[in-house]
């Protein structure tokens, strides 16, 4: 008996070691293995990058637009290697895009692109004029402490980009390709470049330790990269008018139209460009008249005298163009290796033309962040720096963003009435003239844009009304659409601060310690 319980522990033993070897060989495989792995990712990046159909730079940018011509020209200018992959080379040809603010073209003076307005019929523009009812004011931009020179320009969109990819061309250690990025290369949670395909159809891979995405409002690369919450409010048709002349000269127009407002300006010096703002999605079709019709009959008796014949002769040249108007917080998902930048990454209502001003002010925030960096390869500590980026940047952007929206909601007509009084109410403050207009204008054109100063404005635009609504009469009535006013003020402006970020907006400071 005690025979059999020997024997029995002998063969447990001897079970015991075997299962256990076995336990840590498997374990050792599947160290192996996961090593292996590690070194197949390792390898496969090696060859990813150094293989003959690879192009190695030490920064990649996506598009060639204004925000990566303007980028290129920048970071190629401080001596980095910069490759450029742009979709189609070819002059663009575009119906935004097309007023630069006066703080968007002190940007580009301080990129050195300023001569990128020039020779190519861009017309000074040195303020707005507002109509409503057939009365008009005129707002010019608070100008008078700067260079003569330092006003807004409007201009063809496409002969504007075409400058600046021109003038980064011109540094040698910029390359500009024509090519359609397909997808970003990650490895291990960095982006290591693109993956593209040439005019040729041939697919190409490029590296380097910086990938920046300036693929613009369509972008097919953002969602990797960021949280996009794409918001459609109105759709801009675009007419050019010929041969007639503004009221105000180098101004541009906005009509407080119903149901939302009409913009007319100058991109050259026989050509106005109009953008009649149609809520929603749903346009009129233009392939079977509809369009036509309703421009002739609900917008055109809105249209001042002096451009009214003008306007119904586009219509008739059948040369009607449409374009969503999209809005986009930026909301980064910051990612070792890649960044985004331009529509690709925030967007506005371009009622007020901001969105260029908005790109070449974080391109400088960029640059300057980038400059006293000699080594880039560090993806992770590169992605843990870069993270200020977002914070520098939000003071400008975020004035111009919100400033966009609240505008455009208080521009378009309502049902409400205290959103009609509201919208009247904006009207005559900015006729005030004065402190009046200069604040408003210097926060809109880009000179002056501080998140408080925008708030504190605004709610001085609902309490004015208010003002309007009870003196020298005051009633129980108006009291209550006084209030009213208020509350729409709060509705409108909370919201998109809050989607902008309030901390980032207010105190950005404390988010840099």
């Amino acid at each position: 008996m005690e025979y059999q319980y020997v024997i029995g522990g002998i063969l447990a033993s001897v079970l015991g070691f075997v299962l256990l070897n076995r336990s840590r060989g498997m374990k050792k495989t599947k160290e192996a293995k996961e090593n292996m792995r590690d070194e197949v990712v390792k390898s496969s990046e090696q060859v990813l990058c150094q293989s003959e159909n690879a192009t190695n730079a030490d920064i990649i940018i996506v598009g060639a637009g204004v925000a990566g011509s303007a980028l290129a020209y920048t970071l190629g200018k401080d001596g980095r290697r910069v490759h450029v992959i742009e979709r189609d080379l070819t002059l663009p040809d575009r119906i935004v895009g097309e007023l630069l603010q006066p703080g968007g073209y002190l940007k580009l003076i301080e990129l050195g692109l300023e001569d990128c307005v020039e020779e190519i019929d861009a017309q000074h523009v040195f303020g707005y004029a507002l109509y409503k009812n057939g009365r008009s004011t005129k707002l010019s931009y608070p100008l008078q402490r700067s260079d003569p020179d330092v006003a807004g320009r409007s201009f063809h969109n496409g002969r504007f980009i075409q400058k600046m990819r021109e003038k980064a061309a011109t540094l040698p250690n910029v390359r500009l390709e024509e090519g359609t990025v397909t997808s970003l290369l990650e490895v291990k949670g960095t982006i290591k470049g693109v993956q593209y395909k040439t005019k040729i159809g041939q697919q190409l891979t490029a590296c380097a330790p910086l990938t920046i995405v300036c693929d613009g409002c369509f972008s097919n690369l953002r969602r990797s990269l960021c949280n996009p919450k794409v918001d459609i409010p109105s759709c801009f048709v675009a007419l050019i008018l010929e041969n007639c002349e503004l009221p105000y000269p180098n101004h541009g127009h906005v009509i407080l139209a119903d149901p939302s407002p009409i913009l007319f300006y100058r991109i050259s010096s026989s050509e106005i460009r109009c953008l009649v703002d149609i809520p929603g999605q749903n346009l009129p079709y233009i392939s079977n008249g509809e369009m036509a019709k309703y421009l002739k009959t609900v917008v055109a008796p809105q249209i001042p005298q002096e451009l009214r014949d003008a306007f119904v002769f586009a219509i008739n040249k059948e040369n009607i163009r449409t374009m969503p108007n999209r809005s986009m917080p930026a909301a980064p998902h910051p990612t070792p290796g890649a960044l985004l930048l331009g529509d690709a990454f925030n967007m506005r209502h371009p009622l007020t033309g901001g969105g260029m001003t908005v790109a070449l002010s974080d391109i400088v925030v960029l640059r300057n962040l980038l400059r006293p960096l000699h080594d880039l390869s560090d993806a992770f500590s590169l992605c843990k720096y870069l993270e200020s980026f977002y914070t520098l940047r939000k003071p400008v952007a975020s004035t111009i963003n919100t400033l966009a929206g609240a505008l455009y909601k208080v521009f378009s007509a309502s049902t409400d009435p205290a959103r009609n009084e509201m919208r009247q109410a904006c009207f005559d403050y900015l006729s005030l003239g004065g402190v009046f207009s200069n604040g408003p204008i210097a926060l809109l054109s880009g000179l002056n844009p501080r998140p408080l100063n925008l708030v504190l404005h605004f709610f001085a635009v609902a309490i004015f009304g208010v003002g309007r609504l009870i003196v020298p009469f005051p009633s129980i009535p108006r009291f209550l659409i006084g209030a009213r006013m208020i509350s729409v003020a709060s509705r409108i402006i909370f919201p998109i601060i809050k989607a902008e970020g309030v901390r980032q907006m207010f105190f950005p400071i404390t988010l840099t310690h």
